[in-house]
C-alpha cells in the first residue's frame, strides 16, 4: 500500500496558519480602541478649560475651541470606523446577531467601502482644520499679532507683512492637502463603482451560461 502523499496535508497545515495570522491584527484593533480612551479624556480636559475660561474668551477663541471639540470627536468617528469595519473586514465577523445599534453601513461593509468613508472622514477632518486655520488667522490680524498665539509682538508693518506671508504660507499647503484628499477620495469611489459594475457583470454572465 503507496504511503500517502505528505504534500496535501503540508498544503492545509499551511492554509490554516496563514489564514490564522488575520490574529495577528487583534492587537493592533485593541491598541486603536485604547487611543480612542486617550482622545475621550483628551476631549473631557478641553470641554472643561472651555467652560473655565467661557467667562473672560472672545467668541473667536470660543469658535476655536469648539472646532477642535469636533475634531476630536470625528477623529474618534474614523476610529471607530477602522476598528469595526477593519475587524470585520480582515479579521472574524461582529456576532451581533441583528443588534438594534448595529451600525447601517456593517451590514454591507467590504475593503472598498471601507476605504471611501475613511477617504470621506479625512476630508471632513481636513476641512475642520482649514477652517480653525481661516478663523485663526482672521483673529491675528485683528489682534495685530503674529501667527502663532502664544506669542504677542506690537504692531509693526514688517511683522505684520511676515505674520501675512506665513499666514498664506500655512493655508496655501492646507488648501492643497484638502484638495488632495478630495481627489483621492473621487477616484477611490470612481475604482470601487468600476470594481462594482465589473463584479456584477461577471456574475449576470454567469447566470446567463448557466441558464443555457
Amino acid at each position: 500500500m503507496p504511503a500517502p502523499d505528505p504534500q496535501p496535508r503540508f498544503r492545509r497545515t499551511l492554509s490554516s496558519m496563514i489564514f490564522l495570522s488575520r490574529w495577528l491584527q487583534a492587537p493592533l484593533y485593541f491598541g486603536l480602541i485604547v487611543a480612542q480612551g486617550a482622545y475621550v479624556w483628551h476631549f473631557m480636559v478641553e470641554l472643561y478649560h472651555l467652560l473655565h475660561e467661557v467667562p473672560g474668551i472672545t467668541e473667536e477663541k470660543i469658535m476655536l475651541s469648539v472646532l477642535g471639540l469636533i475634531d476630536v470627536v470625528m477623529i474618534a468617528n474614523l476610529l471607530i470606523m477602522v476598528i469595526i469595519g477593519g475587524y470585520e473586514t480582515f479579521v472574524s465577523r461582529l456576532e451581533l446577531k441583528g443588534h438594534p445599534d448595529q451600525p447601517e453601513w456593517l451590514s454591507h461593509v467590504n475593503a472598498g467601502i471601507l476605504k471611501v468613508k475613511l477617504a470621506m472622514a479625512l476630508i471632513g477632518i481636513s476641512s475642520i482644520h482649514l477652517l480653525k486655520s481661516f478663523i485663526h488667522v482672521g483673529t491675528q490680524f485683528k489682534q495685530d499679532t503674529t501667527f502663532d498665539l502664544n506669542v504677542k509682538t506690537e504692531f509693526q508693518p514688517e511683522t505684520v507683512a511676515a505674520a501675512i506671508d506665513m499666514s498664506n504660507h500655512v493655508l496655501l499647503w492646507q488648501v492643497a492637502i484638502h484638495a488632495t484628499f478630495l481627489f483621492s477620495a473621487l477616484a477611490l469611489a470612481w475604482i470601487d463603482r468600476l470594481t462594482y459594475q465589473g463584479a456584477a457583470a461577471m456574475h449576470t454572465d454567469k447566470k446567463a451560461v448557466a441558464a443555457h
